[in-house]
């Protein structure tokens, strides 16, 4: 005899690893996409990230912005701080909507 219950915990684990590895490939999508130019055999410090002008901008940049370059690991690492920061967030204010939303059912 299966028990109703322990099917629909499995079913919950299942679908919050599914929503873990969606998650993870997005964020490792996007943030290599930004982080890496031109992929090669290491991720040294010729492949560096230019922050604080615009891309594409022959000027540099204003002296209140100066030019700060990052190894593609710190730009990585920054860049998937930066998002599981930002999906905490979102999903904080999207769980507590929907408590909102059961509570005046």
């Amino acid at each position: 005899k299966l028990d109703p219950g322990l099917i629909m915990e499995q079913v919950k684990v299942q679908i919050a690893v599914a929503n873990a590895q969606e998650l993870l490939q997005r964020m490792t999508d996007k943030c290599f996409r930004k982080c890496i130019g031109k992929p090669g055999g290491s991720l040294d410090n010729s492949e560096q990230v230019r922050t604080g002008g615009r891309a594409g901008d022959p000027r540099p940049p204003c002296s209140e912005r100066p030019l700060r370059l990052y190894v593609p690991q710190k730009c990585i690492a920054m860049c998937m701080d930066r998002y599981m920061d930002s999906w905490n967030t979102v999903s904080r204010a999207y769980n507590s909507r929907l408590q909102r939303e059961r509570a005046n059912m």
